[in-house]
């Protein structure tokens, strides 16, 4: 299973593209050359075709490969995106049959290395409710080896948010009573099956939370916290929901950051170009054939844009670089005081979260 580097912590955060304006549409962007292929090799996708689930770049869309590439690099020749469901069965089937269908030399996935584990649970692994997993959750690892990569790679404050996210998550999604993430371990199985490279194509969500937390004002920090308590704390029942209408994590990020407008760029727009270079640029699938992409479905406008609008603009280090100007040592004495505070709480956090059985 390929993963992306290991991230510069000096690294400062350059957007390498703008989000899809208001009039792009990856279908009509797509459409002609995803129809083509299908009716030509595949015809039993052409309902997914047709719906949007499934599109189809070609590298000639992909624009040049840029000078600072290794001159024996080549991006793949075709890349596939399939949008799923997080909660959805339906999902998972879609995933084995284009997956059986195209056979592609990598499979990219919408995870990182430290929610790899969705992959591989069960509900057989360590007696734990297959419910309780989802994009936040702190699995994979054991406790205290998850909180210490949240920690190096994101610091405690975003470890906090993290685990109130996860159990807030599963809280408001318990309702439609299906496990998280059925779609990636479709991906997983399939690509055993069939000899696929399995590729962790999502930015680490450590920096993403870190990203997102830095673009709140305190006043905006203070309220999102307060906001998420409440949620968790909350003694209404969840309604019932089919899979269909259960809230998804991207659908979780489109309401926080329709709360916090600036939350979109970190929690959405960057992990669309992200997803991108993972799918055309990342070591993983240079010299491939064919890569397909296993998404959520919200995420498919932003990266199909991100695909064909590059110009040798996706890098790795300005995807994942995170601001700071402060010296080494103002850093450590700034912060010692919250840190501290912040790790004595996270283990009486942890401790809540368990005894509310969501994560």
């Amino acid at each position: 299973m390929a993963a992306g580097p290991t991230p510069s912590t000096a690294a400062s955060f350059r957007p390498p593209l703008p989000p899809p304006p208001p009039c792009f549409d990856y279908r009509s962007a797509s459409l002609a050359d995803t129809r083509a292929t299908t009716a030509a090799s595949n015809p039993a996708l052409a309902e997914l075709v047709e719906s949007g689930a499934l599109v189809r770049i070609p590298r000639r869309r992909f624009g040049p490969v840029p000078a600072w590439r290794p001159p024996d690099f080549a991006e793949p020749d075709e890349v596939w995106i399939l949008g799923t469901s997080h909660l959805s069965a339906e999902s998972a089937d879609e995933v084995e049959r284009v997956l059986r269908a195209i056979r592609p030399d990598n499979v990219v996935v919408e995870l990182c290395r430290s929610r790899a584990g969705i992959m591989y649970a069960s509900d057989a692994a360590s007696g734990e409710p297959l419910l309780k997993s989802n994009m936040f959750s702190l699995g994979g690892t054991k406790f205290f080896g998850a909180v210490n990569r949240s920690i190096n790679l994101g610091g405690q404050s975003a470890l906090a948010l993290r685990l109130l996210l996860a159990v807030f998550s599963s809280k408001i999604s318990s309702g439609a009573n299906r496990p998280f993430g059925e779609e990636f371990r479709a991906a997983r199985r399939v690509s055993e099956d069939i000899g696929a490279q399995l590729v962790l194509g999502d930015r680490p969500i450590e920096i993403t939370l870190e990203r997102a937390l830095k673009s709140l004002s305190w006043d905006e920090k203070t309220k999102l916290i307060i906001s998420l308590f409440r949620g968790i704390t909350s003694t209404t029942d969840m309604p019932q929901q089919d899979e269909k209408a259960a809230v998804s994590p991207y659908e979780l990020y489109e309401k926080l950051s329709s709360s916090y407008p600036s939350l979109l760029q970190p929690l959405i727009h960057e992990r669309d170009m992200f997803l991108a270079w993972s799918l055309k640029r990342s070591k993983a699938v240079n010299k491939s054939k064919t890569v397909v992409g296993v998404m959520g479905k919200g995420h498919m406008n932003g990266v199909v844009y991100a695909l064909i609008s590059d110009q040798g603009d996706l890098r790795f280090r300005d995807l994942v670089g995170r601001e700071s100007s402060e010296t080494w040592a103002s850093s450590v004495v700034k912060g010692l005081v919250r840190d501290t505070v912040i790790g004595l709480a996270l283990w009486a956090l942890y401790e809540l979260l368990q005894a509310a059985a969501y994560i």
